[in-house]
């Protein structure tokens, strides 16, 4: 839905169904009744994520049309996609698959054209559109001494993406744009990670490759590098890795780098006893969150302010008596409208320090609240899923200073 501050959506990763069938009968099931709660009387925006599979079966010219059909009854219109996941994301092992295929791959690059093809097709006229998408690849997938060539390989099919996006607004005048996603243990782990990559490796070779493709000056293929490679601000994992949500804002405008999304989430944290009663108790409830499908990556802010990076939840808990430790946050997607979990709290106040930053001064007009772990929650804090998306919604909207 269109707010003063951008257009407002769920990312609907959140259904399970991988094939385009079995994701079309979550939608038909939810939206309209989310839309009634949330959006009544206007349009209602889709974050829709394809999976590799799902954006085959939607590219086939009768469920296309059947879906376009159905968006205009309605009254509801797809602005921006999920790219990051290419395969099954619920009731399977993702942990670090999510990242498979990387953008190494020509099956990634493949993955993302025939997303930004889909969603040119989608798009309402006036509107530009955004597709999030892995930060590269895995890093733990890599030697050190390999990561130039990796870095490399992956801005170069990367670029192929963006040639394909510049001939799409040249044949429609629609404008895509790549989200890149970081998150912990990604190559682009951090927002620092993000604009060194792109200063470093993206303008450097996209300027020639671009000027060359198009015969255009230097100037020119950087306005359309920046134009449609941009940042998915994801908040909770920004928080997990402790970001300076102002400073990291401040340095992408100053550098001329768009955020496509924001994402809308929110990590788990806890201050970490000295108590060792208190501290075991502490990561008693952190052992809860510790279940078997997705990474929960922990970074621990220690003593003498350094941070110490975990790869999952397990490895964090077997070095739980690091007393030089004081503080944990997990990669945990939690309910953004809750803030206290037992011992454990969550980063809610990130999101409120980000979008103040983004009332005082718009900076992307795609806004999409992701919290994709409903299944995997523990007990007391599942909802029907309906309701747990209408009641993050219409948090989110409290912030925005938008009507309930």
């Amino acid at each position: 839905m269109q707010t003063r501050y951008g257009h407002l959506t769920y990312c609907t990763n959140i259904h399970a169904g991988e094939g385009w069938d079995d994701h079309f009968t979550q939608l038909r099931e939810h939206i309209p009744a989310v839309k009634k709660q949330v959006a009544p009387n206007q349009a209602f925006g889709i974050g829709l994520r394809l999976s590799n599979q799902a954006s085959i079966e939607l590219a086939k010219p009768e469920n296309l049309a059947r879906f376009k059909h159905w968006l205009k009854e309605h009254n509801c219109y797809v602005f921006t996609m999920n790219g990051f996941p290419y395969g099954g994301f619920h009731r399977t092992v993702v942990k670090d698959k999510v990242h498979a295929p990387d953008w190494t791959t020509p099956e990634r690059e493949a993955y993302t054209i025939r997303l930004a093809h889909l969603l040119a097709d989608l798009l309402p006229g006036g509107m530009d559109g955004g597709i999030s998408t892995s930060p590269l690849t895995y890093c733990f997938w890599h030697e050190a001494q390999q990561l130039p060539g990796v870095f490399e390989k992956s801005t170069l099919h990367l670029l192929q993406v963006v040639d394909r996006l510049i001939q799409i607004k040249q044949a429609t005048g629609k404008i895509i744009h790549i989200d890149i996603e970081p998150e912990p243990d990604g190559l682009l782990g951090d927002g620092k990670a993000f604009t060194d990559w792109y200063t470093q490796y993206l303008l450097p070779l996209g300027i020639p490759f671009i000027s060359k493709q198009f015969g255009c000056d230097e100037a020119a293929a950087a306005l359309h590098i920046r134009q449609h490679v941009q940042l998915c601000y994801d908040i909770c994992h920004f928080a997990v890795c402790y970001e300076d949500h102002a400073g990291t804002i401040r340095r992408l405008q100053e550098l001329g780098i768009k955020t496509g999304k924001i994402q809308i989430s929110a990590a788990l944290k806890a201050e970490l006893p000295d108590n060792k009663e208190k501290r075991e108790a502490t990561m008693q409830t952190f052992s809860r969150f510790n279940e078997s499908v997705y990474l929960h990556q922990v970074v621990a802010l220690q003593q003498n302010g350094q941070l110490k990076r975990y790869p999952d939840m397990p490895a964090a808990l077997q070095d739980a008596g690091d007393i030089a430790v004081k503080e944990w946050r997990a990669h945990f997607h939690v309910p953004v409208f809750e803030e206290e979990y037992g011992l454990l709290q969550s980063t809610q106040q990130d999101i409120k320090k980000l979008l103040d930053i983004h009332l005082q001064q718009p900076f992307t007009s795609h806004l999409e609240v992701e919290t994709y772990t409903w299944e995997v929650l523990p007990e007391e804090k599942k909802l029907p899923l309906t309701e747990s998306i209408t009641r993050e919604i219409q948090w989110v909207k409290g912030l925005l200073g938008e009507e309930k």
